[in-house]
């Protein structure tokens, strides 16, 4: 029996009839409509379906829609500033190649801004730790590494958050 639910994704509320066992991976996909976070194991293990809640990097393929309510959630698309300006993170993928096929790169930006909110100047073992959790297809970590120190650097001597 569905239910109807409020979720902030972006800073904007949508109501959003689900079942309890919908996975907040396909309600913000296919019942919202933002097509950034993607759906890749469906098991939690690779990562592509990183969206933040609450700050926290979370597992949407393995996270019930439902359990969500009264949380705030990013996906990738409320990385962009309001004038469509990347975020920093966003940048650096750019800026350094780490965004080979792109499939994996919503999730992988999203944990990274989890880690620096949490370290704002990480060791490149402690990025490379930040995320273990995401698996890119294309295996360009060195690039993806190198673009996380980036921007680092300029969210720190810019000030962004």
């Amino acid at each position: 029996m569905k239910q109807l639910i409020e979720l902030e994704i972006n800073g904007r509320v949508y109501e959003v009839p689900v079942n309890p066992r919908d996975l907040l991976a396909d309600v913000i996909r296919n019942k919202v409509g933002l097509t950034g976070t993607k759906k890749g194991c469906g098991q939690g293990d690779c990562g592509a379906c990183t969206v933040l809640i609450d700050g926290e990097p979370v597992l949407s393929c393995i996270t019930l829609a439902i359990a969500c309510q009264g949380k705030k959630i990013t996906t990738i698309e409320g990385m962009v500033a309001d004038d469509g300006k990347l975020h920093p993170i966003q940048q650096a993928f750019v800026d350094h190649g780490a965004v080979q096929c792109g499939f994996c790169t919503p999730g992988m930006v999203l944990t990274s801004k989890a880690l620096l909110d949490k370290n704002p100047r990480p060791s490149e073992e402690e990025i490379k730790r930040g995320i273990a959790g995401n698996i890119c297809r294309c295996t360009g970590y060195k690039k993806i590494v190198e673009a996380i120190g980036a921007a680092a650097e300029t969210i720190s001597t810019e000030g962004v958050k």
